[in-house]
């Protein structure tokens, strides 16, 4: 009898302690809306860092096989040569990461008055339409905001945040400039030790980039910061994942734009 009185009281003790504690948190682990729900209708969606992943149109835009209005392959990146912007993503220590966070839909009216940029900076390098959360499909930044951007809270609370913050950080960080200064210059007839890029741009930037190839070119450039946006390492199993597909040398393609008829 003494051992469940002594029970009752205990429970009831951790009750009341638990209701002076205020919300109570319980961690989500579904893959597609990862994040900590609060009691009192608050959510604040976690990650651990965050990826700006660059293109390499001279890579991307030799493959080139359909030409179309929203093709920048085929009408010129801009005057000037650079990386254009993929994306920014939120992820996570363990090499996995949130998407589709939330409901939000992209709405472009929202960075109307950042198309000029976008449209300069992180064009699509294809004619295909990407899906987007919604079972549809869009365009390049739809994907990228639903997919990506709605995962970024509480760090960016919204659909031109997340556009406006990204081509703060693409334009703080001139990689072909960096690299132009290491000695290393697109080219149709060079190789480059990939070392030597990966030791240009973390001298530079001041962390250790991510980079992605394909059949032995450049295709892919990935910087990594922390939430407050202050360079970071790649981590490891994500930089050796990459690595993987860039072999000891490689070969940055100088961009031609594509002459291929619209069909």
């Amino acid at each position: 009898m003494d051992t469940i009185f002594s029970l009752i009281a205990l429970l009831s003790f951790i009750s009341l302690t638990s209701a002076s504690n205020g919300s109570r948190w319980i961690k989500n682990t579904s893959a597609s809306t990862s994040h900590i729900e609060f009691e009192g209708n608050e959510t604040e969606k976690g990650f651990d860092y965050f990826v700006l992943a660059l293109e390499w149109p001279g890579t991307i835009c030799r493959n080139t096989h359909h030409c179309c209005s929203t093709n920048a392959c085929c009408h010129g990146i801009s005057s000037s040569l650079h990386f254009t912007i993929h994306g920014l993503w939120p992820d996570y220590n363990d090499g996995t990461w949130p998407q589709c966070c939330s409901g939000a839909r992209f709405n472009e009216k929202k960075i109307f008055s950042l198309l000029g940029e976008l449209e300069r900076d992180w064009p699509s390098l294809s004619c295909s339409s990407p899906t987007n959360c919604h079972g549809g499909r869009g365009s390049l930044w739809a994907h990228e905001w639903e997919k990506h951007g709605t995962c970024s809270y509480p760090v960016i609370k919204d659909e031109y945040s997340y556009f406006s913050t990204t081509l703060q950080i693409y334009s703080k960080y001139n990689i072909l400039d960096i690299l132009n200064a290491a000695g290393i210059s697109p080219a149709n007839d060079k190789e480059y030790l990939t070392c030597d890029l990966v030791t240009a741009i973390s001298k530079a930037v001041g962390a250790t980039p991510s980079v992605v190839c394909s059949h032995g070119q450049l295709e892919e450039l990935r910087l990594c910061f922390y939430k407050d946006f202050k360079p970071r390492d790649c981590i490891s199993t994500y930089t050796g994942q990459n690595e993987q597909s860039c072999p000891q040398h490689v070969m940055i393609p100088q961009y031609v734009p594509s002459d291929i008829a619209s069909i």
